[in-house]
């Protein structure tokens, strides 16, 4: 039970971070989003798609038991695109590079805790 409840507080925060990101990602014009790193406008809008689907994904499928093996691979997809956030931010030095680097650790807490959940689930 604690388990369950420390992998929706996870999930819940997590949900909020990635719908804002990709939120903003998706409203602010290209020009404001300058990072270490020069990405092109439209995979930046394209990251803010996957982020707002991965928020909705992390949350609506267990909530609803509708389809609950899309949770993990949800949190999968966030993990990826933090790794990949890690590694450009980076560029701008180590210590930028922790915020996404823990981030991808949550969700891939997520990913292996609803796992094994949706595993230990007799199938009907």
């Amino acid at each position: 039970m604690k388990r369950n409840t420390t992998l929706w507080v996870i999930q819940g925060l997590l949900a909020a971070l990635f719908l804002f990101a990709g939120s903003m990602k998706l409203i602010l014009p290209i020009e404001a989003m300058a990072g270490p790193v020069e990405l092109p406008g439209w995979f930046l809008r394209f990251i803010g798609v996957a982020e707002v689907a991965g928020a909705i994904g992390l949350i609506l499928p267990w909530l609803t038991r509708i389809q609950p093996r899309l949770t993990p691979v949800a949190a999968g997809g966030l993990v990826i695109i933090m790794a990949g956030a890690t590694f450009i931010t980076a560029a701008g030095g180590p210590a930028a590079a922790a915020v996404p680097f823990v981030v991808g650790l949550l969700a891939a807490t997520v990913a292996l805790g609803r796992w094994h959940t949706h595993r230990a689930e007799p199938q009907s």
